[in-house]
Protein backbone atom coordinates (compact mmCIF):
# COMPACT_ATOMS: atom_id res chain seq x y z
CA UNK A 1 0.00 0.00 0.00
CA UNK A 2 0.96 3.43 -1.20
CA UNK A 3 -0.08 6.96 -0.53
CA UNK A 4 0.56 10.37 -2.23
CA UNK A 5 -0.56 12.76 -0.80
CA UNK A 6 -1.01 16.62 -1.46
CA UNK A 7 -3.13 18.79 -4.36
CA UNK A 8 -4.48 15.84 -6.94
CA UNK A 9 -4.86 16.76 -10.23
CA UNK A 10 -7.96 14.27 -10.73
CA UNK A 11 -10.45 12.48 -13.48
CA UNK A 12 -10.66 13.68 -16.85
CA UNK A 13 -11.14 17.00 -15.92
CA UNK A 14 -7.47 17.16 -13.74
CA UNK A 15 -9.40 19.16 -10.58
CA UNK A 16 -7.22 19.71 -8.28
CA UNK A 17 -8.37 17.93 -4.70
CA UNK A 18 -7.05 18.62 -1.37
CA UNK A 19 -5.83 14.86 -0.20
CA UNK A 20 -4.33 11.87 -1.19
CA UNK A 21 -4.11 9.17 -3.96
CA UNK A 22 -3.94 5.42 -2.27
CA UNK A 23 -2.22 3.11 -4.20
CA UNK A 24 -2.33 -0.80 -4.15
CA UNK A 25 -0.67 -3.80 -6.48
CA UNK A 26 -0.06 -0.98 -9.16
CA UNK A 27 -3.86 0.67 -9.33
CA UNK A 28 -4.97 3.44 -7.73
CA UNK A 29 -7.19 2.07 -5.12
CA UNK A 30 -9.06 5.36 -4.36
CA UNK A 31 -8.73 9.08 -4.56
CA UNK A 32 -9.54 10.92 -1.62
CA UNK A 33 -10.25 14.24 0.11
CA UNK A 34 -8.22 15.36 3.61
CA UNK A 35 -6.43 17.39 5.10
CA UNK A 36 -2.73 17.10 4.26
CA UNK A 37 0.27 19.29 4.98
CA UNK A 38 1.80 18.19 1.55
CA UNK A 39 2.71 21.00 -0.86
CA UNK A 40 3.32 18.01 -4.15
CA UNK A 41 1.48 17.81 -6.70
CA UNK A 42 0.02 14.61 -8.09
CA UNK A 43 -1.00 14.36 -11.68
CA UNK A 44 -1.16 11.33 -14.33
CA UNK A 45 2.45 10.59 -15.55
CA UNK A 46 2.64 11.75 -19.51
CA UNK A 47 2.18 9.79 -22.70
CA UNK A 48 4.54 11.15 -25.24
CA UNK A 49 1.99 10.76 -28.61
CA UNK A 50 4.87 10.81 -31.32
CA UNK A 51 8.77 9.56 -31.12
CA UNK A 52 11.10 8.59 -33.40
CA UNK A 53 13.36 7.07 -30.14
CA UNK A 54 15.93 5.37 -32.82
CA UNK A 55 16.95 9.11 -33.93
CA UNK A 56 18.55 8.86 -30.14
CA UNK A 57 21.54 8.11 -32.38
CA UNK A 58 21.90 11.45 -34.06
CA UNK A 59 21.22 14.18 -31.42
CA UNK A 60 21.09 17.53 -32.70
CA UNK A 61 22.63 16.45 -36.37
CA UNK A 62 19.90 17.32 -38.20
CA UNK A 63 20.11 21.29 -37.06
CA UNK A 64 19.61 23.85 -39.65
CA UNK A 65 18.76 21.07 -42.26
CA UNK A 66 15.38 20.65 -44.42
CA UNK A 67 12.42 18.35 -43.39
CA UNK A 68 13.24 16.57 -46.76
CA UNK A 69 17.04 16.66 -45.75
CA UNK A 70 17.02 16.11 -42.05
CA UNK A 71 13.86 13.08 -41.94
CA UNK A 72 12.07 12.40 -45.07
CA UNK A 73 12.70 8.85 -46.40
CA UNK A 74 14.47 6.96 -47.64
CA UNK A 75 17.83 9.27 -48.08
CA UNK A 76 18.27 11.68 -45.71
CA UNK A 77 20.44 12.25 -42.81
CA UNK A 78 18.23 10.45 -40.40
CA UNK A 79 17.67 7.24 -42.50
CA UNK A 80 21.65 7.51 -43.66
CA UNK A 81 22.67 7.54 -39.52
CA UNK A 82 20.13 5.02 -38.86
CA UNK A 83 21.50 2.55 -41.58
CA UNK A 84 24.86 2.55 -40.13
CA UNK A 85 23.98 2.12 -36.55
CA UNK A 86 25.55 -0.56 -34.90
CA UNK A 87 22.57 -2.70 -33.38
CA UNK A 88 23.99 -2.34 -29.90
CA UNK A 89 24.67 0.92 -30.33
CA UNK A 90 20.96 1.74 -31.72
CA UNK A 91 19.54 0.17 -28.93
CA UNK A 92 21.83 1.60 -25.87
CA UNK A 93 20.79 4.78 -27.23
CA UNK A 94 17.29 4.17 -27.22
CA UNK A 95 17.30 2.94 -23.87
CA UNK A 96 19.14 5.75 -22.51
CA UNK A 97 16.27 8.10 -24.15
CA UNK A 98 13.61 6.36 -22.47
CA UNK A 99 15.48 6.28 -19.11
CA UNK A 100 15.77 10.23 -19.31
CA UNK A 101 11.96 9.96 -20.15
CA UNK A 102 11.21 7.68 -17.30
CA UNK A 103 12.79 10.07 -15.24
CA UNK A 104 10.80 13.05 -16.77
CA UNK A 105 7.70 11.75 -15.81
CA UNK A 106 6.88 10.12 -18.93
CA UNK A 107 5.89 5.95 -18.67
CA UNK A 108 4.08 5.78 -22.30
CA UNK A 109 5.15 6.92 -26.07
CA UNK A 110 3.63 6.20 -28.92
CA UNK A 111 6.63 5.27 -31.23
CA UNK A 112 6.92 5.17 -35.44
CA UNK A 113 10.41 2.35 -35.29
CA UNK A 114 11.76 2.49 -38.62
CA UNK A 115 13.50 -0.69 -40.13
CA UNK A 116 10.78 -3.08 -39.73
CA UNK A 117 10.74 -6.31 -37.97
CA UNK A 118 14.38 -5.51 -36.96
CA UNK A 119 13.79 -2.09 -35.97
CA UNK A 120 10.85 -2.89 -33.91
CA UNK A 121 12.45 -5.96 -32.06
CA UNK A 122 15.61 -3.46 -31.06
CA UNK A 123 12.68 -0.91 -29.77
CA UNK A 124 11.61 -3.76 -27.93
CA UNK A 125 15.39 -4.62 -26.42
CA UNK A 126 15.47 -1.29 -25.62
CA UNK A 127 13.09 -0.86 -23.48
CA UNK A 128 12.63 -3.75 -21.84
CA UNK A 129 14.47 -2.86 -18.23
CA UNK A 130 12.77 0.47 -18.08
CA UNK A 131 9.43 1.27 -16.72
CA UNK A 132 8.48 3.15 -19.84
CA UNK A 133 5.59 1.47 -21.78
CA UNK A 134 6.78 1.91 -25.58
CA UNK A 135 3.37 1.27 -28.31
CA UNK A 136 5.43 0.27 -31.16
CA UNK A 137 4.38 1.73 -34.39
CA UNK A 138 6.45 -0.46 -36.93
CA UNK A 139 7.34 -0.34 -40.79
CA UNK A 140 8.01 -1.96 -43.60
CA UNK A 141 6.42 -5.08 -44.70
CA UNK A 142 3.21 -6.14 -42.94
CA UNK A 143 5.12 -8.52 -41.25
CA UNK A 144 6.02 -5.92 -38.84
CA UNK A 145 2.49 -6.78 -37.06
CA UNK A 146 3.86 -9.63 -36.15
CA UNK A 147 6.33 -7.64 -33.53
CA UNK A 148 4.66 -4.19 -33.49
CA UNK A 149 1.63 -2.95 -31.74
CA UNK A 150 0.76 -1.01 -34.58
CA UNK A 151 1.93 0.21 -38.29
CA UNK A 152 3.02 3.63 -38.72
CA UNK A 153 3.21 5.02 -41.85
CA UNK A 154 5.70 7.69 -43.35
CA UNK A 155 3.07 9.48 -45.67
CA UNK A 156 0.59 9.06 -48.19
CA UNK A 157 2.53 10.56 -50.56
CA UNK A 158 5.78 8.21 -49.59
CA UNK A 159 3.79 5.05 -50.99
CA UNK A 160 0.68 2.66 -51.29
CA UNK A 161 -0.10 1.57 -47.97
CA UNK A 162 -2.90 0.12 -48.58
CA UNK A 163 -1.87 -3.76 -47.64
CA UNK A 164 -0.98 -2.28 -44.57
CA UNK A 165 -4.09 -0.90 -43.54
CA UNK A 166 -6.06 -3.81 -44.66
CA UNK A 167 -3.36 -6.19 -42.44
CA UNK A 168 -3.80 -3.93 -39.40
CA UNK A 169 -7.43 -4.37 -39.61
CA UNK A 170 -7.50 -8.15 -39.90
CA UNK A 171 -5.65 -8.15 -36.81
CA UNK A 172 -7.24 -5.41 -35.11
CA UNK A 173 -4.67 -3.12 -34.34
CA UNK A 174 -4.14 0.56 -35.18
CA UNK A 175 -3.01 2.33 -38.35
CA UNK A 176 -1.50 5.63 -37.82
CA UNK A 177 -0.01 7.86 -40.56
CA UNK A 178 2.16 11.32 -40.61
CA UNK A 179 -0.45 13.87 -42.74
CA UNK A 180 0.22 17.55 -43.50
CA UNK A 181 3.63 18.04 -42.37
CA UNK A 182 5.52 19.41 -45.37
CA UNK A 183 2.01 20.58 -47.31
CA UNK A 184 -1.57 19.35 -47.62
CA UNK A 185 -1.30 17.10 -50.68
CA UNK A 186 -0.92 13.93 -48.76
CA UNK A 187 -3.75 14.93 -45.80
CA UNK A 188 -6.78 13.69 -47.86
CA UNK A 189 -4.91 10.47 -49.26
CA UNK A 190 -4.03 9.71 -45.29
CA UNK A 191 -7.86 9.93 -44.18
CA UNK A 192 -8.95 7.72 -47.29
CA UNK A 193 -7.05 4.87 -45.61
CA UNK A 194 -9.71 5.57 -42.57
CA UNK A 195 -6.42 5.78 -39.77
CA UNK A 196 -6.66 5.77 -36.10
CA UNK A 197 -4.21 8.56 -35.90
CA UNK A 198 -2.79 10.99 -37.54
CA UNK A 199 0.06 12.77 -36.55
CA UNK A 200 1.19 16.57 -37.25
CA UNK A 201 -1.54 17.74 -39.62
CA UNK A 202 0.39 21.42 -39.89
CA UNK A 203 -1.34 22.24 -43.11
CA UNK A 204 -4.99 21.05 -42.24
CA UNK A 205 -7.43 23.22 -43.87
CA UNK A 206 -11.30 23.28 -43.18
CA UNK A 207 -12.73 20.45 -45.35
CA UNK A 208 -9.58 18.41 -43.40
CA UNK A 209 -11.07 19.14 -40.26
CA UNK A 210 -14.86 17.96 -41.24
CA UNK A 211 -13.32 14.88 -42.18
CA UNK A 212 -10.86 14.29 -39.36
CA UNK A 213 -14.38 15.24 -37.18
CA UNK A 214 -16.95 13.02 -39.24
CA UNK A 215 -14.07 9.95 -39.00
CA UNK A 216 -13.16 10.90 -34.87
CA UNK A 217 -9.24 10.67 -35.66
CA UNK A 218 -7.55 11.27 -32.70
CA UNK A 219 -4.51 13.57 -33.90
CA UNK A 220 -0.81 13.76 -32.88
CA UNK A 221 0.31 17.12 -32.95
CA UNK A 222 4.71 17.85 -32.72
CA UNK A 223 4.84 21.69 -32.55
CA UNK A 224 8.19 22.21 -31.52
CA UNK A 225 9.61 19.66 -33.97
CA UNK A 226 7.36 22.06 -36.82
CA UNK A 227 9.37 25.00 -35.52
CA UNK A 228 12.80 23.21 -36.22
CA UNK A 229 11.96 22.24 -39.29
CA UNK A 230 10.31 25.37 -40.74
CA UNK A 231 7.27 23.78 -41.72
CA UNK A 232 4.66 25.66 -39.62
CA UNK A 233 2.74 25.68 -36.58
CA UNK A 234 -0.29 22.84 -36.75
CA UNK A 235 -3.52 24.62 -36.04
CA UNK A 236 -4.60 23.28 -32.80
CA UNK A 237 -7.17 25.22 -31.70
CA UNK A 238 -8.82 24.23 -34.51
CA UNK A 239 -8.12 20.45 -34.58
CA UNK A 240 -9.24 20.92 -30.90
CA UNK A 241 -12.21 21.88 -32.20
CA UNK A 242 -13.07 18.77 -33.99
CA UNK A 243 -10.54 15.78 -32.55
CA UNK A 244 -9.15 14.28 -29.96
CA UNK A 245 -5.96 15.86 -29.51
CA UNK A 246 -2.49 14.42 -28.38
CA UNK A 247 1.00 16.03 -27.90
CA UNK A 248 4.42 14.22 -28.93
CA UNK A 249 7.81 15.75 -29.03
CA UNK A 250 8.55 13.81 -32.32
CA UNK A 251 12.98 13.10 -33.65
CA UNK A 252 15.02 12.66 -30.51
CA UNK A 253 17.28 14.00 -33.37
CA UNK A 254 15.75 17.52 -32.89
CA UNK A 255 14.31 17.99 -29.63
CA UNK A 256 15.00 15.94 -26.05
CA UNK A 257 11.46 13.85 -25.24
CA UNK A 258 10.59 16.42 -22.33
CA UNK A 259 6.84 16.89 -22.26
CA UNK A 260 7.56 19.51 -19.96
CA UNK A 261 9.31 21.51 -22.38
CA UNK A 262 6.16 20.67 -25.00
CA UNK A 263 3.54 21.57 -23.04
CA UNK A 264 4.82 25.24 -21.70
CA UNK A 265 5.62 25.53 -25.49
CA UNK A 266 2.00 24.53 -27.02
CA UNK A 267 0.59 26.64 -23.88
CA UNK A 268 2.56 29.93 -24.62
CA UNK A 269 2.17 29.84 -28.68
CA UNK A 270 -0.94 28.55 -28.93
CA UNK A 271 -4.80 29.21 -28.14
CA UNK A 272 -5.33 26.73 -26.06
CA UNK A 273 -6.12 26.22 -21.97
CA UNK A 274 -3.25 24.76 -19.53
CA UNK A 275 -6.27 22.01 -18.85
CA UNK A 276 -6.25 21.14 -22.92
CA UNK A 277 -2.69 21.17 -22.99
CA UNK A 278 -2.31 18.31 -19.73
CA UNK A 279 -4.86 16.56 -21.47
CA UNK A 280 -3.09 16.34 -24.62
CA UNK A 281 0.05 15.06 -22.77
CA UNK A 282 -1.57 12.74 -20.87
CA UNK A 283 -4.84 10.88 -21.61
CA UNK A 284 -5.30 11.90 -25.44
CA UNK A 285 -2.73 10.02 -26.39
CA UNK A 286 -3.17 7.12 -24.21
CA UNK A 287 -6.80 6.84 -25.72
CA UNK A 288 -5.84 7.24 -29.01
CA UNK A 289 -4.25 3.70 -28.78
CA UNK A 290 -6.25 2.35 -25.96
CA UNK A 291 -3.77 2.58 -23.19
CA UNK A 292 -5.34 2.72 -20.22
CA UNK A 293 -3.27 5.71 -18.83
CA UNK A 294 -3.83 9.36 -18.21
CA UNK A 295 -6.10 9.66 -15.55
CA UNK A 296 -6.16 9.66 -11.80
CA UNK A 297 -9.21 7.62 -10.67
CA UNK A 298 -10.16 4.28 -8.42
CA UNK A 299 -9.19 1.52 -10.48
CA UNK A 300 -6.79 2.94 -13.36
CA UNK A 301 -2.98 1.63 -13.25
CA UNK A 302 -1.06 4.02 -10.81
CA UNK A 303 0.92 5.87 -13.41
CA UNK A 304 1.59 8.75 -11.47
CA UNK A 305 3.49 12.01 -11.64
CA UNK A 306 4.57 13.49 -8.01
CA UNK A 307 6.15 17.32 -8.28
CA UNK A 308 7.62 19.06 -5.45
CA UNK A 309 5.19 21.87 -5.34
CA UNK A 310 7.45 23.83 -2.73
CA UNK A 311 10.30 23.68 -5.13
CA UNK A 312 12.33 27.26 -5.88
CA UNK A 313 10.49 27.50 -9.08
CA UNK A 314 7.02 26.00 -8.28
CA UNK A 315 6.44 27.74 -4.69
CA UNK A 316 3.81 30.06 -4.90
CA UNK A 317 1.71 29.47 -7.71
CA UNK A 318 -1.37 30.51 -8.27
CA UNK A 319 -2.74 27.65 -10.07
CA UNK A 320 -1.51 23.99 -9.88
CA UNK A 321 -2.37 22.97 -13.61
CA UNK A 322 -1.16 25.99 -14.95
CA UNK A 323 2.06 25.78 -12.79
CA UNK A 324 2.17 21.90 -13.92
CA UNK A 325 1.83 23.02 -17.52
CA UNK A 326 3.42 26.54 -18.03
CA UNK A 327 6.34 26.45 -15.42
CA UNK A 328 7.07 22.92 -14.33
CA UNK A 329 10.50 21.50 -15.13
CA UNK A 330 11.88 17.68 -14.79
CA UNK A 331 14.04 19.92 -11.64
CA UNK A 332 10.94 19.43 -10.00
CA UNK A 333 9.98 16.10 -10.57
CA UNK A 334 9.90 14.64 -6.77
CA UNK A 335 8.89 10.92 -8.06
CA UNK A 336 7.61 8.67 -10.76
CA UNK A 337 5.36 5.68 -9.93
CA UNK A 338 4.80 3.22 -12.45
Amino acid sequence: MDELSGTVLAGRSFEPIRGRVVVSDGRIQAVEETDTASTDIVLPAFVNAHTHLGDSVAKEAAVGLSLDDAVAPPDSLKHRRLAAADRSDLVSAMRRTLRFMERTGTLSCLDFREFGVDGARALRDAAAPVDVDAFVFGSGDRSVLEVADGYGASGANDADFTDERAACEERGLPFAIHAGEPDATDIHPALDLDPDLLIHMVHAERDHLERVAEGSVPVAVCPRANAVLGVGDPPIRELLDHATVALGTDNAMLNPPSMFREMSFAAKRFDVTAREVLRMATAAGAEAVGLDRGVIAPGRPAALLVLDGDSDNLAGTADPVRAVVRRATALDVKRVLA
